[in-house]
């Protein structure tokens, strides 16, 4: 074809891709700054003298900032200028990688962690509902899917990247190797992206940002540290259970008297916002926990090294992308996207069940087939999960909506990384008899054989064990996914709603 393919509302494919080529840019960088360390974390927290606790607190600390600023990105993207929220996102996520790279210790890592996740909580929450923007319902899913594919990419660059850069120069430059794409992404939405002005009256909701933060971090901090620092049953999580619930409550009373409240809770009187808020918190659970777990097995259970166990988890990002772009395509021919879902829901709760068979002998072939399942799984589901509820709530309630089903996809993958981690940690320290380990990651290659065997069994074992624990929340999506009303997908752009309705935009 020699004619560009043209859009409703007026912009080519082109047009489109070029405004949303520093979007894509700007995903890498989010992505990338997750799975680039995911390899590099057995060295990183060897050579800082860590634990199994901080192990898991370097992925939990991200994903806690990411998930408690995505929606307060989400509200401000409904108030203020987008494209310059995203870039301030990416300034954020440069500082805190810079300042990572000079990590001394567990708690300096962590501390930089936090403020790459607030970083990376605004390009997460910002790019979907920018492309709200520029495309309609109907035409986002081919897009989405594009996006489905930056972070297929990322999630297979970074491990790759991870492993190599540790391998051959320091863990240090796992930090810094993103600051270069954050830069170009910076410069680039800088040229091409170009989003009407909004001009609305700006009420922020600093009690409802303090207190759903105070909230949701007490509960991420107990589910963390339960099981390792202190007992599930014990003082501190009594503490920790009862501030959590009482700063939530106080939240929504608060959030149901704002005048722009950070959550707005008429959208959890949408069923099909619900819905997707359950499926998304599963999804959340997969795909950190078998990034971060998997990097694990692979180095500890098996005996790769930072570069191998990059390269062994191809298989899963190459299900993802396969799926998030097909899928992508298909919603947008056909207009319907549930029966692709639901596909995914299946896929996942399969693949979870099949990793849950894993310990230090299963055949990498068998576990490639695996983790292919997973990756088609969430690729199906994950994007298209953002346009379901797009599809659904008000032009005025994009940011917010949005944002939610990043912000509990976030969630499910902190609670889920910090209690599989728990779990984990409670059962090879009740396996492992093996003098000099303690609570400590260990270094099998430096252990004598006979104790590298007692290791590598109760990490594989483990490992295989909370993969079983986290299947069922498959099931949990499929019947979310199944319970959906399917709505016809949308043929307006947000700006062009915007632009016929400029006083329901601004309503």
């Amino acid at each position: 074809m020699t004619e560009p393919i043209q859009l409703r509302g007026g912009m080519s494919h082109r047009q489109v891709l070029e405004a949303m080529s520093g979007l894509l840019l700007g995903m890498f960088v989010a992505i990338l700054s997750s799975t680039v360390v995911s390899t590099a974390l057995p060295v990183i927290v060897a050579d800082l003298g860590g634990s199994q606790a901080s192990y898991t607190w370097v992925v939990t600390s991200t994903l806690v900032a990411l998930t408690v600023s995505t929606p307060i990105w989400g509200k401000l993207a409904d108030l203020f200028d987008r494209k310059l929220l995203i870039q301030t996102g990416l300034v954020m996520f440069v500082v805190g990688s810079m300042l990572a790279g000079l990590s001394q210790s567990m708690g300096w890592l962590i501390a930089c962690r936090v403020l790459q996740g607030l970083g990376a909580g605004g390009l997460t929450a910002l790019v979907q509902v920018v492309l709200s923007d520029l495309v309609s319902p109907r035409e986002r899913g081919r897009y989405a899917g594009y996006l489905g594919a930056v972070f297929g990419v990322g999630t297979v660059a970074g491990p790759l990247l991870g492993g190599v850069i540790t391998d051959s120069l320091s863990w240090r430059w796992c930090f810094y190797v993103a600051v270069p794409f954050a830069l170009a992404a910076f410069v680039v939405l800088q040229r091409t992206l170009k989003l009407p002005r909004r001009r609305r009256e700006v009420k922020m909701d600093y009690p409802g940002i303090v207190l759903i933060s105070a909230g949701i971090s007490s509960v991420l901090i107990w589910v963390s540290l339960a099981g390792q620092q202190y007992a599930w049953l014990s003082w501190e999580t009594a503490v920790l259970l009862s501030l959590g619930a009482a700063l939530i409550v106080a939240a929504v009373a608060v959030e149901r008297r704002a005048a722009e409240p950070i959550v707005p809770l008429r959208l959890f009187g949408d069923r099909t916002v619900v819905l997707a808020v359950i499926a998304s918190v599963a999804v959340g659970i997969a795909m950190f926990g078998t990034t971060v777990f998997l990097s694990q097995y692979m180095q500890i259970a098996r005996g790769k090294s930072p570069t191998e166990s990059g390269l062994l988890t191809i298989p899963m990002v190459v299900g993802l992308f396969l799926a998030s772009t097909i899928v992508g395509r298909l919603v947008t021919r056909t207009g319907r996207y549930k029966r692709w879902m639901v596909g995914g829901a299946i896929s996942l709760t399969v693949g979870l069940l099949l990793m849950g068979t894993l310990d230090e002998t299963t055949s990498l072939l068998e576990l490639a087939a695996f983790m292919v399942l997973v990756g088609a799984g969430v690729g199906s589901m994950m994007q298209n999960l953002v346009l379901v509820v797009q599809n659904t709530v008000a032009q005025r309630d994009m940011g917010a909506g949005s944002s939610l089903i990043a912000f509990f996809r976030s969630l499910g993958g902190a609670i889920g990384v910090s209690a599989l981690g728990a779990v984990l940690a409670a059962k090879v320290a009740g396996d492992l008899n093996a003098p000099g380990t303690g609570g400590a990651v260990p270094d099998v290659s430096t252990l004598p054989p006979a104790v590298a065997r007692v290791i590598e069994h109760a990490y594989g074992a483990g490992i295989g064990e909370i993969f079983l624990l986290a299947a069922p929340l498959g099931l949990v999506a499929l019947v979310a996914l199944l319970l959906i009303r399917e709505v016809p997908l949308g043929h307006k752009s947000g700006i062009e709603l915007a632009e016929v309705a400029p006083e329901k935009a601004a309503a």
